[in-house]
């Protein structure tokens, strides 16, 4: 690794020599201070969104519209059912509530005339009240054929099985032609942009968290922020640790369950150690470095391990690293190893 810096660090000089000049920069001076040790902790992804997706219906598989490892829509039709014998079933009932609208309307209608022949005792009571219930008999009836109607439909509608979020597939369990019963799963569907972090922490460390924060977390090469859900009042009585879960968001970015997670949270013990402004801090060749300003105004790349942070300023430490040293806190994104720069802040 340290070689692998130092040919960096030579390219990078070279490709100054080639064509430099003297940038234009801001420096502080670095501090003695005390502050609270970073301590690393180790955890685990979790996707939020875990789900075995069932079959609601019976029947045999017609249509698969995904393989394992597919990223999928909320809404996307993963599976169809063969809905012939229920799609008999539904044209019948169709054809029995047209005929049960009919015969309302010519019940409704014939009750409406006795109203007025009744009110003449042109009738009978007796065929008034015939008309009467008739025309009610045939108002529960279409009632009834419209609810029978309605749970084909429904039956109709499970035939079809969709996804019920965004997310990708990481099982798939069914095939075509394969007899599905209610409850058989025909896949496993988990959301990647949702999801939980969870580390187990000692107690003193439990305190310090607050859901008003933003916390950083380490996933392989990549730095996300997350929010504190909950602590879990359970912990292990070997270790005497608590299992803390929080949750992120991390896009379109793909993860995998179970992957590492990594967090760095300040210890309870202060120790003594060198500060400087967190703009003096940023990243090259893949490392965390600063630049010191040497008596002929001369860039020097330093390595840095960040110790821990205190509001605008970050610990550190380094080789060679002192007190009332001078460093590049502006500008420093634009300057090359053993580059000469020009203080303006002076």
């Amino acid at each position: 690794m340290i070689k692998k810096f130092l040919v960096l660090v030579s390219l990078a000089i070279v490709g100054f020599a080639m064509g430099g000049q003297v940038s234009l920069v801001n420096t502080s001076i670095v501090k003695k201070g005390t502050i609270n040790p970073l301590e690393e902790f180790i955890g685990t992804v979790k996707f939020s969104k875990n789900s075995k997706i069932a079959s609601q219906s019976s029947g045999a598989v017609i249509e698969i519209n995904f393989e394992a490892g597919d990223v999928i829509k909320k809404g996307d039709i993963l599976v169809k059912i063969d809905s012939d014998i229920l799609d008999s079933k539904i044209k019948s009932a169709k054809a029995l509530l047209e005929i049960a609208k009919i015969n309302l309307e010519n019940a409704t209608k014939d009750h409406d005339r006795y109203k007025g022949l009744i009110a003449k005792k042109s009738i009978s009571q007796k065929i008034y009240d015939d008309s009467f219930f008739k025309a009610n008999s045939a108002k529960q009836n279409l009632n009834s054929l419209r609810a029978s109607l309605d749970e084909l439909l429904i039956q109709k509608k499970k035939k079809t099985i969709k996804a019920p979020f965004d997310g990708v597939v990481v099982e798939k369990n069914t095939e075509i032609s394969q007899w599905l019963n209610i409850g058989n799963s025909i896949a496993t569907l988990v959301d990647t942009k949702n999801i939980d972090l969870i580390f187990n922490l000692p107690t003193s460390y439990l305190y310090k968290l607050s859901k008003k924060e933003n916390y950083k977390i380490d996933l392989g090469a990549k730095k996300i922020s997350s929010k504190l859900y909950a602590s879990i009042a359970k912990g292990d009585k070997r270790t005497r640790t608590y299992p803390v879960k929080f949750k992120a968001k991390v896009n379109n970015d793909f993860l995998y369950d179970g992957m590492e997670a990594k967090i760095k949270l300040p210890r309870n013990k202060k120790v003594k150690s060198l500060i400087v402004p967190r703009d003096a801090v940023i990243k090259r060749f893949g490392q965390n470095v600063i630049f010191t300003i040497n008596d002929k105004s001369i860039a020097i790349m330093m390595p840095v391990k960040v110790v821990g942070y205190k509001g605008k300023f970050i610990a550190i430490s380094a080789n060679g690293l002192k007190s009332g040293m001078k460093i590049v806190t502006k500008g420093n994104e634009r300057i090359f190893p053993n580059s000469p720069v020009k203080i303006i802040n002076k």
